[in-house]
């Protein structure tokens, strides 16, 4: 008997990175990584439960940075590329360790997936990922979210907040329309960042729901009768649902989740740092700097320096068991809660990074199918959906104001507000400030002075990216994330004052567009009050 439901929701999303200035980009390597690592492996399951006819949902969120590089020619190329040194690698290896069966069957892995990646990629999709997100979404498994243009961070847009936030809603929602021939039905706010009065916005754009941390249910008004085990309606008729915190720590935390188990595959060790330097030079960064080749011999084993060599069937073994566990847990979850729901069934919201699944945690993906077919063939007390088919299921819901929140540290937007990054908002609010002060004193403009205006709108999108302040807090690639603040902002700057000045250059603003062609549709007038 039915007694609750389960809605896995996946946040798929990359820093809009694209460099046709140099062959080899150390940070394009993110999006390549992500491709073979995450999104193809995604895609693989999917597909195997298409096939073996494995009713499901699920729910992914597609960001437009994301969107534009997967579907960007010249990355495409670059991750052909990619792909056939890591081909290339993966033979050599076999060579290599012929003489250990240990190292030498997963070099024989390692080759065949990627060229199983280089198949599915070039041959199945014609080198674009989302048509295969969108084939599985008209198949009816999968529900393709929107996220915002850039994944600016909504609740720190403090001046001309309206025109900040509908910007980033609207452009992200029209790339999705695009790309899928359909609006979206629901968008994820960028790290869950919330701020009451946003879904004012998401209703005039056409969003039906949005998702949050775990206090911006709890802490809303009135006091959420069910917790975060139901939707809710905001007062402008929006849903709205929440984290629930059990089912995320068991895959999230470092020291309880399923990730840290001893049998599955270690990510800090690659052959890119463990191998002979002019061994792997060929394959590594263009600049000499080693990375990460994604072929990783060795298992976490625990607590120590000394790793031992992967096997593959008992990492198996392991995501098929914790498949089971998490499936048993969530039963017991609904059971508990059922109780105490009246008629209304309840839905455990879990939310999660996509890029964890298999980047972080090779297993991730097994983990996931493993999951699904459980949950679908093997008990009868909790069904998989989705937050768009949740809100079918009742007339009415309660009405909850939720409360300002995000995800990351604390909760309230310290990861995106403090010592390292605070400095880049009076950049960001002085920039909407001009924004929206051409947006209204030229509402109908044309020829180079449209083009330099929609060019502005790029930058300053682009700009307020939360990757360069998250970046800037975790102490990764700090470098870059500062260079590209700093380049967007003095773009926008000098376009704007080209445009003030009346002194527009075709050229300069032609070369801005080639550089960052995101948004080929974009109109200014987004900025308009």
């Amino acid at each position: 008997m039915l007694k609750g439901y389960l809605a896995i929701v996946l946040h798929a999303h990359l820093p809009y990175v694209r460099h046709p200035e140099f062959e080899d980009f150390l940070e394009e390597d993110w999006l390549f990584e992500a491709i073979t690592e995450t999104y193809i492996p995604l895609i693989k399951v999917m597909d195997g439960l298409a096939r073996d006819r494995i009713d499901y949902k699920l729910t992914i969120s597609l960001s437009p940075t994301l969107m534009s590089m997967l579907i960007d020619p010249h990355l495409q190329s670059k991750y052909v590329k990619h792909l056939e040194k890591l081909i290339e690698l993966s033979g050599k290896e076999i060579d290599r360790t012929r003489w250990d069966d240990r190292f030498n069957r997963l070099a024989h892995m390692y080759h065949s997936e990627f060229l199983d990646a280089r198949r599915i990629f070039v041959h199945e999709y014609q080198s674009n990922l989302v048509n295969a997100f969108k084939r599985f979404q008209e198949l009816g498994g999968l529900e393709v979210i929107a996220c915002c243009a850039t994944h600016g961070y909504l609740p720190l847009m403090e001046v001309e907040r309206k025109a900040s936030v509908r910007a980033q809603v609207r452009v992200g929602a029209e790339l999705y329309q695009k790309l899928f021939g359909r609006k979206p039905l629901g968008m994820w706010l960028p790290e869950c960042g919330y701020n009451p009065g946003d879904d004012e916005i998401l209703k005039k754009e056409g969003i039906r729901y949005f998702l949050v941390d775990t206090h911006g249910i709890l802490f809303g008004t009135p006091r959420p009768r069910f917790g975060v085990f139901s939707g809710y309606l905001t007062k402008n008729g929006v849903g709205v649902f929440g984290r629930d915190t059990e089912s995320s720590k068991a895959v999230w935390s470092a020291i309880e989740g399923y990730p840290g188990d001893f049998n599955y595959r270690e990510f800090y060790r690659d052959i890119g740092f463990d191998l002979d330097y002019d061994y792997v030079r060929p394959y590594i960064n263009a600049d000499g700097v080693r990375i990460n080749t994604g072929i990783k011999y060795y298992k976490i084993t625990g607590n120590t320096n000394h790793k031992e060599p992967y096997v593959p069937e008992w990492a198996r073994d392991r995501a098929a068991d914790q498949a089971g566990n998490f499936m048993f847990n969530r039963e017991k979850q609904v059971e508990y809660l059922a109780g105490s729901m009246g008629d209304r069934l309840p839905v455990i919201v879990a939310p999660y990074d996509a890029e964890l699944f298999g980047h972080w945690w090779y297993e991730g993906p097994q983990w996931l199918d493993f999951l699904i077919r459980k949950i679908s063939c093997d008990q009868k007390n909790i069904a998989l959906t989705t937050p768009g088919e949740y809100l079918k299921l009742y007339k009415k819901y309660q009405v909850l104001t939720p409360a300002f929140s995000s995800w990351g540290w604390k909760g309230y937007s310290e990861v995106w507000l403090e010592g390292s990054n605070d400095w880049i908002y009076r950049h960001l609010h002085k920039m909407v400030e001009r924004m929206v002060e051409l947006a209204n004193a030229n509402k109908h403009a044309a020829g180079l002075l449209r083009r330099t205006l929609n060019q502005m709108a790029r930058e300053l999108l682009l700009a307020q990216s939360s990757d360069w302040a998250f970046i800037m807090k975790t102490g990764s690639h700090v470098p870059y994330a500062v260079e590209r603040f700093r380049e967007h902002t003095e773009h926008f700057t000098e376009l704007y004052q080209d445009a003030k000045e009346g002194s527009l250059d075709e050229g300069y603003v032609s070369w801005l567009e080639g550089k960052y062609s995101i948004f080929p549709d974009i109109d200014y007038s987004v900025y308009c009050t």
